[in-house]
């Protein structure tokens, strides 16, 4: 079953005004809820790990820093934190000692990263060689896909990434309809991110704001996971 992650971020950064946004996610009923290491300071994760965790969701951090220093750093706010999650990085020999002992599931970036906001570089053949090498690792859970910032055949590289590896796999970045849900759906991903799209209003829906705009993507998850047509 497909799972919608949401994203208190909008453009790579975590907004300045999350601790509102994650309120309106948790009553709509949204039970994996994430943000970056960029946007707002260390106190403010903080605070929202707790307000995710204390209502019985999946708390995620997505490490959008390229240089090792900074993912690693990032790694060791993650443990500090305590997230349930720890997405995106492509350093993964030196975050994966980082993370030893802790009950962290680990999913980094496949394929070669560039860019802020981050766009996948290579093509299939490449982030399929990444996927499988990535997956070897036994604290790597599940890898980190940024399909749709791809210039590839996006619902074909999904495909053969989903189908390369036997581990779960998470399509990131740019997702913005029900077409693109239900192509990750079938695709054989294990979930999805979306938060600019939702915060800005983009995601087709029939009601305004935030609660609307979650609602509608819920129904397009339900409709993939059932096979219904977008």
């Amino acid at each position: 079953m497909l799972d919608f992650i949401f994203m208190l971020t909008r453009n790579d950064r975590t907004v300045a005004d999350a601790d509102r946004h994650v309120q309106t996610a948790l009553q709509a009923g949204v039970r994996h809820i994430g943000f970056k290491d960029i946007g707002v300071p260390t106190r403010t994760l903080r605070s929202l790990n707790r307000l995710i965790q204390q209502a019985g969701a999946a708390s995620y951090l997505e490490v959008v820093s390229l240089d090792r220093d900074s993912e690693l750093a990032s790694a060791r706010a993650a443990v500090e934190l305590g997230v349930d999650y720890l997405l995106g990085g492509t350093h993964v020999p030196g975050v994966l000692p980082l993370l030893a002992g802790s009950a962290i599931r680990y999913y980094p970036f496949a394929g070669k990263i560039s860019g802020h906001p981050s766009i996948l570089d290579g093509d299939i053949d490449d982030i399929v060689a990444s996927a499988r090498d990535l997956s070897r690792h036994d604290g790597v859970h599940g890898l980190d896909v940024l399909a749709y910032r791809s210039g590839e055949d996006v619902p074909a590289l999904m495909r053969a990434i989903c189908g390369c590896i036997d581990k779960p796999v998470i399509m990131a970045g740019s997702i913005r309809n029900p077409s693109m849900i239900s192509a990750v759906a079938q695709a054989g991903a294990a979930g999805f991110t979306i938060g600019t799209a939702a915060l800005d209003g983009r995601f087709p829906a029939q009601t305004t704001g935030l609660a609307g705009q979650i609602s509608a993507i819920m129904a397009a998850v339900s409709r993939a996971n059932t096979g219904f047509p977008v």
